[in-house]
């Protein structure tokens, strides 16, 4: 049994926006299961100038500066291939890349 792709809305931080060339949040398909891994690959091959800035390029692993949100939760400490469940999975809630606020 083939699973069809979910549309899975983001929200991404200004200055991410505008180098995409983005007005607000964007819907993207991405093949289930929906995780984070598979959303920023999703971002990434749609959108391949963010390439680098949410995820090293070397290691694919998240910017230190960056937090993720699904479903009003931090899920940036998570496995990037741990099945996001609820509202962001069904579209019904954005997938928030945030950039993190640092300061003493």
């Amino acid at each position: 049994m083939t699973t069809s792709p979910a549309t899975v809305r983001v929200a991404l931080p200004q200055h991410l926006r505008t180098l995409a060339g983005l007005d607000g949040e964007i819907s993207l398909s991405v093949s289930p299961p929906v995780c984070p891994r598979a959303i920023l690959d999703a971002l990434e091959t749609r959108y391949p100038m963010l390439c680098g800035t949410i995820r090293d390029h070397a290691t694919g692993k998240r910017r230190p500066m960056v937090r993720f949100f699904a479903n009003e939760e931090d899920v940036t400490h998570l496995p990037p291939d741990a099945p996001l469940s609820g509202a962001v999975a069904r579209g019904e809630k954005p997938f928030l890349v945030v950039g993190a606020i640092a300061g003493g």
